[in-house]
């Protein structure tokens, strides 16, 4: 199939930008030219052509942390909804992390996951479990499953609290080449997760999470990555700390990325004890001072991915209350738009710097080279959207759960279509 892109507006951080057509055949870009259309139908038949005019074209995005729930929990999410989810906001390539049940620490899980995620039209990949079973004290065979797919590792759901274990998956990692993904939080200083121990933890009347939680194990794993030498993923950051400890390790040249959450760049703690177990996440959402860092940490490339942290819940989980609700909140479907809205209209980020965070930044920190750029010979993975339409979030989502403190907002961005390898997974008509 011949599939022609025109008279959009390439926004590609990683490849030639500006106003071009792009023509696609049998799964791959074999042209970006200014004006295809006036040979094109001289050389080729049954072309499906999208006219993307006053719409951005964009690499398709990538987001290196989702939740899709499967094994194990498949009326939150399965890997089926997810990438329904997944083609509606606008990505085409998705990493799972690997708090299934069982957990993604052995081969058999790891085929399972990889084989149903190839059978959904879009790029799901997944990290494996560094510790068996979550327990934070026996390594996984990490080594076999790389070799089966496994395109990083981590415990994300929990902290690695054994230092030398923490070292010896450095060293495996480093020699795999591949990145180890950190969620950053000592439970010694959690009372209460998901809230901030704070503002909003005195107004709800719960414990809430000291931002020391995350300081502490984030400013350990960075230390020893320096020592060792190897690739780190600081997961979901919350803290302005942390963002100042990323911002000096990248000075220093270290191999750190970093990851920032729409929920983290959009609200404030104030929202939470608006929202409550709706605005529930690990680690909380904190102080507009700590916002502002995050966005500036955007800005200047020290925070280098914008992840969703999609984390599906069922709705009477999420009405169990405060204290007993779980942690989490579906994003693949308004991050886009929270981006555009919060970081772009507001000046502080140019498109071009959102859709790298989106698509190039998580893509290179995974190795996953087909993926965040538009270029000839590479897989046609390609986003277009309509960066100034309005719309409001509605409970109307692909993803099976509807956990969601954004329903009803007003935001700026809608995904018109979604195309993975040449085929268009997702049409706004």
């Amino acid at each position: 199939m011949i599939l022609l892109v025109q008279n959009g507006l390439l926004v590609n951080p990683a490849g030639r930008s500006g106003n071009f057509d792009i023509l696609v055949e049998d799964g791959k870009v074999v042209a970006i030219e200014p004006k295809i259309r006036e040979n094109l139908f001289s050389t080729y038949s049954n072309v499906e052509v999208i006219n993307a005019e006053n719409l951005i074209v964009a690499p398709g995005l990538v987001d290196v942390h989702v939740h899709f729930r499967d094994p194990g929990f498949t009326y939150k999410e399965s890997i089926t909804t997810g990438a329904e989810a997944t083609k509606a906001g606008g990505f085409t390539t998705v990493v799972m992390m690997a708090n299934t049940n069982p957990t993604i620490d052995n081969l058999e899980t790891l085929e399972y996951v990889l084989k149903k995620g190839a059978t959904t039209g879009i790029n799901v990949k997944a990290c494996a479990n560094i510790t068996k079973g979550m327990n934070g004290k026996e390594l996984t065979d990490m080594v076999a499953l790389h070799k089966a797919g496994a395109v990083g590792f981590t415990d994300d759901g929990a902290s690695i609290l054994n230092e030398q274990l923490v070292m010896d998956a450095m060293k495996i990692a480093r020699e795999l080449e591949v990145p180890l993904s950190f969620h950053e939080e000592d439970p010694s200083y959690i009372l209460s997760p998901g809230f901030n121990n704070g503002y909003a933890s005195r107004a709800l009347g719960v414990g809430g999470a000291d931002r020391l939680a995350e300081i502490s194990i984030a400013s350990r794993d960075i230390e020893l990555a320096s020592r060792i030498k190897a690739r780190i993923d600081i997961q979901h950051i919350s803290t302005e700390e942390v963002v100042s400890l990323v911002r000096t390790a990248k000075i220093k040249g270290l191999d750190i990325h970093a990851e920032a959450t729409p929920n983290h760049f959009s609200l404030t703690e104030e929202d939470v004890i608006k929202y409550r177990t709706l605005a529930k996440i690990n680690p909380p959402i904190r102080t507009e001072t700590d916002r502002q860092a995050i966005i500036k940490g955007l800005a200047d490339g020290t925070i280098d991915m914008i992840v969703t942290d999609h984390a599906p819940h069922a709705a009477e989980e999420k009405a169990k209350g405060l204290e007993f609700a779980p942690s989490g909140i579906i994003g693949l479907e308004t991050s886009l738009a929270l981006g555009i809205t919060k970081l772009v209209k507001t000046g502080d980020l140019s498109l071009d710097q959102l859709i790298c965070r989106m698509s190039y930044g998580p893509a290179r920190a995974y190795n996953l080279d087909d993926a965040g750029v538009i270029e000839v010979g590479k897989p046609a993975d390609i986003v277009v959207f309509d960066a100034n339409k309005e719309i409001t979030v509605s409970k109307d989502f692909a993803s099976r759960s509807k956990n969601s403190p954004y329903i009803g907002w007003k935001l700026f961005g809608e995904v018109e279509y979604t195309i993975c390898a040449g085929n268009v997974v997702y049409s706004a008509d």
